[in-house]
């Protein structure tokens, strides 16, 4: 019985310690957010159209040798 009482006393002190340290972060504030949302969403448009372009030269490429 002993053994559920640490076990619960644990959990409980691990959320406590984990609320402390959720309360250091220095969270961005909603104009870096959206920022840094925007960004990301950039860089996988760009990769994306990269890669299709790669595979539509890579394709292409195929066919001829294919062919």
């Amino acid at each position: 019985m002993s053994e559920q009482k640490a076990e619960k006393k644990g959990v409980f002190q691990f959320i406590k310690e984990v609320r402390a340290e959720l309360a250091k972060v220095a969270w961005p504030t909603n104009k870096e957010l959206v920022s840094y949302t925007g960004v990301v969403g950039l860089a996988v448009v760009i990769v994306c159209v990269l890669i299709w372009v790669c595979d539509t030269a890579f394709a292409k490429l195929f066919r001829l040798i294919l062919s």
